[in-house]
């Protein structure tokens, strides 16, 4: 997923002394906090340039982050850590699973649209900044001074998480864990105290390519490399314009996100139900037909979504990607709500109206040849 990032720092209590004599205990005790807090994992990385930092300056020179520019801004900063915290020795990684189980298997997806798992409740990045504050206001308390980021700072995230043994990289560019499979977000924090680094995990993939044959778009061109200019969540989320019409149709009823690459990978088999009952489906989202979304003027969605990780891409990016699934999946009884959307005083969501209606159109003269 592509996320804005969360972040703040603290300055150490000048009378708290440094409690980097005792290394095992302080970490056990970090570790034991985190635990409190309701993080499913934490370890610890030593805080060094990530290993993939060349592969990353490669990835953006070949333009395939499209048009996320916060990833070039943070470049350097992302390849060396002591860019973001002069004087950082740790890096402690934090992961959070949000799996929600199976949906319901009698739920037509075709008719109210996917959502990314991650979406389906409340924005992530709020709850676990909270958790992130009290676990710092204990770091702090032990002379530590600290950045801490939730998802996307100026760090590689993955890198450190890999480092840290919280998973391995998996083929999807996915973090993968035995026991949280891939469902899980991630949260670092930078701190200037020396704690001892776990060990990584041995990658487990093995031959599995279930993840690459499964991309609808074909986005992951080959293990452990994304061109994020296909990808769904990409298309649905980061990308601000018009979807390339040649990648439409491969979108399907999906609305936010892709869980795709994350549906087929088999260590997912392992995964439990999330203890944090904030990322659960909303009721007032969960049910609702594709072509009522349509219907919400800008403060009907900043209503429906407040909370919501889908606010972030506004009402005129949700309305674009639901007419592109209308275009894939809808049916005559949605021409009337895509004519109406077709004259929105919003050109990007008016033009994929016109695209959808086209496509059903089309879809109902075929139809009509073949059984007259």
């Amino acid at each position: 997923m592509f996320t804005n990032v969360i972040s703040f720092s603290r300055e150490p209590h000048a009378s708290v002394p440094s409690a980097s004599g005792n290394l095992p205990e302080l970490k056990s005790q970090i570790v034991h906090r985190a635990k409190e807090l309701g993080f499913d994992s934490c370890r610890v990385a030593h805080c060094s340039p990530p290993p993939h930092a060349a592969e990353f300056r490669s990835w953006l020179a070949e333009g395939a982050a499209g048009e996320m520019e916060w990833l070039h801004r943070g470049a350097e900063k992302r390849c060396d850590p002591q860019q973001v915290l002069p004087g950082a020795r740790s890096v402690i990684v934090l992961a959070l699973n949000y799996w929600q189980g199976a949906p319901d298997a009698e739920i037509d997806t075709t008719a109210i649209g996917r959502i990314a798992r991650y979406a389906w409740g409340d924005d992530y990045h709020d709850l676990m900044l909270g958790k992130l504050r009290q676990l710092d206001e204990f770091l702090v308390s032990c002379g530590g001074t600290q950045k801490c980021y939730v998802d996307t700072g100026p760090m590689l995230e993955r890198d450190h998480a890999a480092e840290a043994g919280v998973g391995w990289h998996g083929k999807s560019t996915m973090l993968v864990d035995q026991q949280l499979g891939t469902w899980f977000f991630l949260a670092e924090i930078l701190t200037t105290l020396e704690l001892t680094p776990d060990t990584p995990q041995a990658a487990r993939c093995g031959s599995c390519t279930r993840c690459i044959t499964a991309c609808p778009t074909g986005a992951i061109t080959e293990a452990h490399r994304l061109d994020a200019r296909r990808c769904i969540s990409y298309l649905t989320i980061e990308s601000k314009g018009s979807i390339p019409l040649a990648l439409r149709p491969l979108i399907g009823d999906r609305i936010y996100g892709c869980d795709t690459c994350l549906d087929v990978c088999p260590w997912n088999r392992f995964a439990a139900v999330s203890r944090e009952a904030a990322f659960a489906a909303r009721p007032a989202t969960a049910a609702m037909q594709l072509r009522d979304y349509l219907a919400l003027d800008a403060a009907a969605f900043r209503t429906l979504f407040r909370g919501s990780p889908i606010k972030r891409i506004k009402r005129r990016g949700l309305l674009r990607n639901v007419c592109v699934a209308l275009g894939n999946v809808g049916t005559e009884e949605d021409l009337p709500a895509l004519e109406r959307a077709r004259r929105d005083a919003e050109p990007l969501i008016a033009e994929h109206a016109a695209w959808a209606i086209d496509q059903i159109r089309g879809r109902i003269g075929t139809a009509s040849v073949a059984f007259s």
